[in-house]
């Protein structure tokens, strides 16, 4: 068994599809680290401490997973772990040329990782981190539960009455 991977993304809020990756992966590697990006451009819901936050209330029965932050390239945050693999969930209509195009771009910063993808499971292939927040005004606790974790669904709920 590898020892460990490291698992990168923006996690703006953790969704059923995030955790699906989470689980599976944690399977294969002795070790999953999840790391959480920050992106200075953008404007996220959750600041990357409650991204942390909501990932670890998601992950209680997963005992080989750490969570972490970072900034900057993903690929040079992987490299400074001294990992060799990283994991990268894709949907399968939307997510693989974006991918394949970063996985190529990484190879070149970094030829001794490789990317992983998983593909997310067929009831999860349409859920993301941006669908979430478009659904955000019209969709209720109900409707929260089909894309999100349990933990997730009422602090998104609560940022949103905010």
């Amino acid at each position: 068994m590898p020892p460990f991977a490291v698992y990168p993304g923006s996690f703006d809020p953790f969704t059923l599809g995030h955790l699906d990756v989470v689980q599976r992966a944690s399977r294969v590697f002795e070790r999953l680290i999840i790391g959480v990006g920050i992106n200075l451009e953008k404007q996220p819901l959750f600041t990357a401490e409650e991204r942390v936050e909501l990932i670890r209330l998601s992950t209680p029965h997963l005992k080989n997973i750490e969570i972490q932050t970072y900034q900057g390239l993903t690929v040079k945050f992987v490299q400074q772990l001294g990992a060799k693999i990283m994991i990268r969930g894709v949907r399968p209509i939307t997510d693989i040329p974006a991918e394949l195009t970063m996985m190529m771009a990484n190879r070149r910063l970094a030829p001794d990782i490789e990317t992983l993808f998983m593909i997310a499971d067929g009831e999860l292939a349409h859920v993301s981190s941006s669908l979430i927040k478009e659904i955000a005004p019209i969709a209720d606790q109900q409707t929260f539960e089909n894309f999100l974790p349990k933990p997730t669904v009422q602090k998104v709920l609560e940022r949103l009455a905010k």
